[in-house]
This record gives C-alpha cells, sequence and structure tokens, in this order.
C-alpha cells in the first residue's frame, strides 16, 4: 500500500475507538508513516489528527497512552535522522525513508502541536521529537532547531502547567512523565525557564499519587496474600498482591523514580514561590504517614530482622521478600533525594531560615524520615551520603530551638513509653525516637529532658529480654540518650540523682550486654560529667570518687576469662584486632581512662589506687594492657598541665614507676627482700670481719 493511500487509511481509523489489537496496528501505522513521509504538510497533518483521535484517547487507558505517544514520536525521530544519514552517504539512487532532514521534519512536527489539542499532549509530542534526535549524546538538529525545539518544550510545560483561559488544568502525570525523559537533554537555560513553582505541586503528584507509587496502598494489600504454612509466612510469587508490586514497579513514573527525584530536586530548588517547597514537604511526610500506617497493618512487619530465616517460607525468602524491600528502598531513596533538596533549599533561603519556619522544616524532615525508618533501618539501607545530609542537617536545626524538641518528641513519644513493646515495628520506632533524642537536651529545661528522654530511655536500660540484634541497638541507644542527658550542665539535678543508678547499670549490664570498649566509653564519659568544670563537681564532690571506688572493689571480684569482642569490635574503623580482654582488664583501664578527669585533691591518691590495681590483674599477659594504657595517659597529653605535673612527679620521685612496673615492692623480683647501705659485700658466703 502506497504511503498516500497509508495515511487515508489511518486518518479514517482515527474516528472510531478500537479494540487492542486495532489500536495496537494504529500505533505502529502511525510510526511508520512519521518516518516516511516526504510532504511536511502530511506530517503536520497527521500529529494534528493524532492528538485529537477518539481511536487514541476515546479509550481512556490513561498513562499507557501518553507513553505510547512519546514512543511514537522518539521512535520516528531516531528513523528520520537513519534515513538522513544514510541519503547523505548514498547521493544516487532512491532515498531512504521520506527524505526530508532532521530540521525540516521536526519543524513539521512543532507545527502540527495547533490549539485543536491541548498543551499537555504538545509536551508528550515535543519531548518524544527531542529524545528521539538528542537522546545518548546524538547531535540531529541544528543550534537553531534544537533552541527552538527546546523552547517549545518549555512553553508548552508552562502554559499545561498554569494554564490560560478557559483551558483546564493539565493531569500533571502526563506532563511530568514527558518532561522526566527529556530534561537531561535540555540546557542549562531552558531548565531554569520551566515555571518550577507550578513544576513542584505536579511533580509532587504525579510522583506519590496515583500515576506513581499510589499513596504506598500497594503495602496494605499484601497483607490478604500472607498465608500461615505452619509456623511460617508464604507470601507466593503468584499472589495478585505481588502481581500488581511487580506491575506498579513497570508503570514509567515508577521506574524512572530516580530521574524524577531529581527533576523535582531541580524544580524545588529554583522555585521563587517559598510556599510550594513547604507544601511539597507536607505532602512527602502524608505519604510516608500512609506508607507507615499500611505497613504497619501488615502481617510481615510483625518479623524482626533477624528472625526471617524462622517464618518465612523458602519460597518467599528467596523471591518476593527481597523484591518486596528493594523496590521499597527505592522509594526511600526517592523520597529521601527530594527532602534533602528541601532542607537544603532551606539553609538558603531567608523565607525558610527564620525561626518560625526553620524549625517547623526540621520537625517535618525528622518525622518523614522516622515514617521511613522501618526501610532505612534494614540492612543498613540508610549508609549514603544524601541520607546523613537531611537527617543530620534536620537534628542541627530542631536542637536550637528548646521548645520545638519538645514539640517533636511530644508528638513521636509512644503511647507505651516506659514500657518495652511486643511488636518490632514499634520497638523500631523507640531506636529512632532516642536516637534522635541522643541529640536534643542541650537546649530542652531538665524536666523535659527526664520526662521525654531520660524516663522512655530507662525502660531499655532495664530490660530482661532476649538479645537479638535489634534489641542490642536500643541497649546501647539508651546509654547514649542518657549520657546525652547528663552531660548538659543545666541538668545537674537530674545527674546527680540519676548517675548512682546508671553506674548500676552499667555494672550489671557488663559484660553480659555490652562490650569491655562501650563500658570504658560509658563510664569515662560519666566520670567527666561528675568532674570539674561541671557544675555538679561543686554540688557533689564525692559523687565521682565514689563511683570509682565502686570500680576498685570490684576488680577484685572480676572475672578473669577473655571477654570474646562483639561485631562491633571486630569491624572496627581502625581494621585492626582488638586485643581480648577479662572483665578484671576492662575495669582497670577503666580506672586508667578517669584519671584524667579527676578532682585534684584526689588526683594523686588515685594513681596510686590505680597502679596497686594493675599488678592485681592476675593473668600477666593482660596486664600488659593496662600498663601501656597508664603510661599513655602520663604521656600522651590527655591530661591538663596541673595534673600532668602531679603526674610526671608520681612517676619519678613518689615510687609510681616503680608501682605500675614492678607492683608493691617497687623493685625488680631478683632484688626483692634485700634491704643493705652503701658498699656492702653482696657475697653471702663471705662475712664482714667488723
Amino acid at each position: 500500500m502506497s504511503v498516500d493511500r497509508l495515511l487515508t487509511n489511518v486518518l479514517r481509523l482515527y474516528q472510531d475507538v478500537h479494540d487492542d489489537l486495532q489500536t495496537e496496528q494504529i500505533y505502529g501505522t502511525t510510526t511508520t508513516l512519521l518516518a516516511n513521509l516526504s510532504n511536511p504538510l502530511n506530517i503536520t497533518l497527521l500529529t494534528s489528527q493524532l492528538l485529537t483521535a477518539p481511536a487514541i484517547w476515546g479509550r481512556r487507558d490513561g498513562m499507557r497512552t501518553c507513553y505510547r505517544i512519546i514512543s511514537i514520536y522518539n521512535t520516528a525521530a531516531a528513523h528520520v535522522r537513519r534515513y538522513e544519514l544514510e541519503n547523505e552517504k548514498q547521493k544516487t539512487g532512491p532515498r531512504a525513508g521520506g527524505g526530508l532532514s532532521s530540521n525540516a521534519w521536526a519543524a513539521a512536527v512543532i507545527k502540527g502541536a495547533d490549539d485543536q489539542s491541548s498543551r499537555w499532549q504538545h509536551v508528550l509530542v515535543l519531548c518524544g521529537v527531542l529524545m528521539g534526535f538528542e537522546n545518548g549524546g546524538r547531535r540531529s538538529l541544528s543550534r537553531g532547531m534544537r533552541n527552538t525545539l527546546e523552547q517549545a518544550v518549555v512553553i508548552a510545560t508552562n502554559l499545561a502547567l498554569r494554564p490560560k483561559g478557559p483551558e483546564p488544568p493539565a493531569p500533571p502525570g502526563p506532563v511530568v512523565l514527558a518532561l522526566n525523559y527529556a530534561f537531561p537533554m535540555l540546557s542549562e537555560s531552558s531548565r531554569n525557564s520551566l515555571d518550577a513553582d507550578a513544576l513542584v505541586p505536579a511533580a509532587t503528584q504525579a510522583m506519590l499519587g496515583a500515576d506513581g507509587l499510589q499513596d504506598g496502598l500497594f503495602l496494605g494489600a499484601i497483607d490478604l496474600d500472607v498465608r500461615q504454612a505452619g509456623q511460617k509466612f508464604d507470601w507466593p510469587e503468584t499472589s495478585p498482591s505481588f502481581l500488581h508490586v511487580r506491575q506498579l514497579e513497570q508503570k514509567p513514573l515508577v521506574s524512572g523514580l530516580g530521574p524524577l527525584s531529581r527533576l523535582l530536586t531541580h524544580a524545588i530548588q529554583t522555585a521563587r514561590d517559598s510556599q510550594v517547597v513547604i507544601q511539597a514537604q507536607e505532602d512527602l511526610l502524608t505519604f510516608t504517614e500512609k506508607l507507615l500506617h499500611q505497613w504497619q497493618s501488615n502481617k510481615l512487619s510483625e518479623l524482626e530482622i533477624s528472625e526471617e530465616g524462622l517464618f518465612l517460607t523458602d519460597e518467599t525468602l528467596r523471591s518476593t521478600w527481597p523484591s518486596l524491600w528493594q523496590f521499597l528502598k527505592r522509594i526511600m531513596y526517592g523520597v529521601v533525594a527530594v527532602l534533602q533538596s528541601i532542607v537544603a533549599r532551606s539553609l538558603l533561603d531567608p523565607r525558610l531560615r527564620n525561626d518560625t519556619v526553620c524549625p517547623t522544616i526540621a520537625i517535618f524532615s525528622l518525622k518523614t524520615l522516622r515514617n521511613l525508618y522501618f526501610i532505612s533501618s534494614y540492612n543498613g539501607s540508610n549508609a549514603f551520603q544524601v541520607y546523613t545530609f537531611t537527617y543530620l542537617t534536620s537534628l542541627d536545626n530542631l536542637a536550637r530551638y528548646s521548645s520545638a524538641c519538645e514539640t517533636f518528641l511530644l508528638e513521636t513519644k509512644a503511647p507505651h513509653s516506659g514500657t518495652i513493646p511486643a511488636h518490632p515495628l514499634l520497638r523500631t520506632l523507640d531506636l529512632y525516637y532516642l536516637n534522635v533524642a541522643e541529640h536534643l537536651p542541650l537546649n530542652m529545661s531538665p524536666s523535659a529532658c527526664d520526662t521525654l528522654i531520660v524516663q522512655p530511655a530507662i525502660a531499655y536500660l532495664t530490660h530482661s529480654a532476649p538479645l537479638s540484634p535489634r534489641m542490642v541497638e536500643l541497649f546501647e541507644a539508651a546509654h547514649s540518650a542518657i549520657l546525652s542527658v547528663l552531660s548538659c550542665p543545666q541538668n545537674a539535678p537530674i545527674t546527680a540523682e540519676l548517675s548512682p543508678f546508671y553506674a548500676e547499670t552499667l555494672f550489671k549490664s557488663f559484660p553480659s550486654y555490652i562490650s569491655p570498649r562501650q563500658f570504658r566509653v560509658a563510664f569515662k564519659t560519666m566520670m567527666q560529667i561528675l568532674s570539674p568544670p561541671y557544675p555538679i563537681a561543686a554540688t557533689h564532690p564525692q559523687l565521682a570518687e565514689t563511683l570509682l571506688e565502686m570500680v576498685r572493689y570490684r576488680t577484685a571480684f572480676a572475672g578473669t576469662v577473655p571477654i570474646p569482642p562483639t561485631g562491633a569490635d571486630v569491624s572496627s574503623p581502625s581494621g585492626t584486632t582488638p586485643e581480648l580482654l577479662s572483665e578484671q582488664c576492662t575495669l582497670v583501664l577503666t580506672l586508667i581512662d578517669s584519671l584524667p578527669f579527676l578532682n585534684l585533691q584526689i588526683f594523686e591518691e588515685w594513681l596510686t589506687q590505680t597502679a596497686l590495681a594493675v599488678n592485681e590483674i592476675g593473668d600477666i599477659v593482660m596486664r600488659e594492657p593496662a600498663k601501656r594504657r597508664f603510661w599513655d595517659v602520663l604521656s600522651s597529653g590527655e591530661m591538663d598541665v596541673e595534673r600532668a605535673a602531679i603526674g610526671v612527679s608520681w612517676w619519678g620521685a613518689r615510687g609510681g614507676r616503680e608501682l605500675v612496673l614492678f607492683g608493691t615492692h617497687g623493685r625488680p623480683p631478683a632484688q626483692q627482700d634485700k634491704y643493705m647501705m652503701s658498699g656492702a659485700i653482696l657475697d653471702p658466703e663471705r662475712e664482714s670481719k667488723l
């Protein structure tokens, strides 16, 4: 069939709605015609008719139709360029395709995007043409035509997002879909010409709404298909919910979630109206709240990470379970990338960094990250730079405002605070709460610190639950939160009341729940808090020495068996293998670590007591690390000038060296019990004749 007859036939088919097979044939024929028509007027006519054809738009296939339109013009433009290159090489003989140059073909298509169709449909066509000619580093168009095409994309996008006159607002999905594909090919000036104030809400809705992630509702549907097989959960690959997840991943806006987040990030950075940025953050928060709620209603949320192998069937562990988490991670990466751009803008925009808006943005950001924490805490998924920047910057901004800190903690504090919940997801949220609370007490009142940080943390300090990996994290987070409160100068009354209890908790926890390194760090921090210049050192001067006495007393009865290193200690950043230490050796090292913080009045006395404790270590091999640490404290500059001077005098002139190296007798074993005057005869067989 000739091209002209084919054109007539397609134009006739455009007028009615057809079945799927016939529609697919129409798409294929349209692509062929666009690539092979030789008359620019026919290309213009075909484009104009396609954008109003009932056969295409009357089926209401939604985003699928939009994707096909982009694909048609992308494919046709690529063929036109290929034919053009072939014709340049072959000067004689029949010409390939329609014989039009890329510039002429693009101009004809642009003319076909006329007033008979909507602006958002124009965006589909123009972005498809730009992709076909310029994608992959191709330079098919002249500079002038490329600029014209880019300007056409920008103008059509802006008019679609912010229409003038009686035209209704464009659906955000198709516009954002087309722009998502074409955005990497736009020049910097064209990108900055986009109406970012209108693009931000449109891209946010497209990303999170029905055309994108569907408000996270797919997680709730999974629960209907999870079946119990004996003592295990089974979520088969053939279940409708898993097939739905697969289909959702293949949707254009979801499969392009990474580029879409970059498009939205650019729009947020260039938007003139700060309110659209704030609204985008609220939309992200609302979406993550729905996502968390849907996951909480799912049976699979009842599993801890360490229990997956015990309570999931082999098929689920092999296929559906890892696929779900991979998809959830992609969602988290996209949301956090957009959130990072909002937080970064709040540091520079005067309308966002003022004392009214800044704490609100920080609270919204931290709440959004809290809602995503069941994903980000899964196998270290939050270990990437964008997440770290967003989290720490939000913490820094929030910590400056005492009322905002209290508001955030009150709103995120669990109703069960003070007890350990049975549901693993609630414990995961408690872990996030304690991790955040650790950074906030500096500007909070003592009563707020006690109510909002100390009391929730105490439940995990005194727990007797089995030590799962999550419980270990919670235990460590509770310790950090308590130490953070104790280290604030305004919390001296709390410190005086809490220190004995906390010290006793440390002793009970070691070595069953915390490693030697963790015990030493915690006790050293507490000794620093109880020593000058902290106010509590003046009001309760005996408290620090009392705690030292508790450690000194326990060294005599502590275990002497080496403690196996924990996973955190084995994977130390330095890459060195930690020394095996016994409970007794760890307590002595704790005494040594505390020396730089002691009051001057008791400093020399505790140098002697610590030296005696070093030589009470039964295992000679473990005694050596204690001796090295003692010398390191005296010589490495950890002490201030006054304590260093006392330490040098004690070491050199008051028998400290001998006491540390040789024990209570102060001399090497070979010379012990040989008291004699200078010049005495050393040979025991010879006697003095005097």
